[in-house]
């Protein structure tokens, strides 16, 4: 916390020793735990829930909404792929040094970073990845969102980006994945209806039950409806010759 001292004025860098500082208290082993979750645990996490949405959106809802849900799954890992090319050109015009360069008494958890840090890549692909998935499915959204969140805040804690570093990746994230889902739509939607017609990978885009479901639906309500109305209706017929 000694750096508070010589650069209390800036507040990027105050709330970096801020949190920094907390790995310091912290038992060796939470630093361990944190440095995984922040380097790998969240990206694999973030995998599992972009997974768990496409198997459950395409089990619920017509088929259409099953091919709109999926496009915008597929636009999610585009879209933190796009901003991650979008963050080179970035990094290199502003080449901002990594903060454990230019200020002591930071508790570094990773070694080996030692190219630029502003933005972060990681909170641009964490945050990418989760306003892409909010475009197919809000609750599986927020819960991406979520967890893009926390990985920012690990990498401050690791000591490995500035907070304004997280901000800005997560500004790019988020602009990249709403200012090109439109266009992205536009084209992965009728891609993504030509698998779900498709034999053999239909099924990555509508599941044979659901598939199933909804067209036993549609012959039960063709076909048992009018049976009733004609027996009604001829009911009613002899009673009016009987009269």
């Amino acid at each position: 916390m000694a750096g508070l001292a010589l650069d209390g004025s800036n507040p990027d860098v105050s709330l970096l020793y801020d949190i920094n500082g907390l790995a310091k208290d912290a038992p060796a082993w939470f630093d361990r735990v944190m440095e995984f979750v922040g380097e790998y645990g969240i990206m694999l996490g973030m995998v599992l829930v972009v997974l768990w949405c496409w198997w459950s959106v395409r089990r619920r809802g017509t088929a259409e909404d099953a091919v709109a849900a999926v496009s915008g799954i597929v636009w999610a890992p585009l879209a933190a792929g796009i901003a991650l090319l979008v963050n080179i050109p970035i990094r290199g015009f502003v080449e901002r040094p990594r903060p454990f360069r230019d200020h002591q008494g930071l508790d570094v958890l990773v070694d080996g970073k030692n190219d630029f840090s502003f933005v972060s890549d990681h909170a641009t692909m964490a945050m990418a990845l989760g306003v892409g998935l909010f475009v197919a499915n809000r609750k599986f959204g927020l819960a991406a969102i979520g967890l893009a969140v926390v990985e920012g805040f690990c990498r401050i804690y690791m000591g490995v980006h500035y907070p304004t570093d997280v901000i800005g990746g997560f500004a790019l994230g988020t602009a990249v994945a709403l200012l090109l889902a439109p266009l992205a739509m536009m084209l992965l939607t009728p891609l993504t209806g030509a698998v779900s017609r498709s034999e053999r990978f239909g099924r990555l885009v509508r599941s044979r039950r659901a598939s199933a479901r909804t067209a036993t639906g549609g012959r039960t309500d063709t076909i048992g409806i009018p049976e009733p109305r004609q027996g009604t209706c001829g009911g009613a017929g002899e009673k009016d010759l009987a009269a």
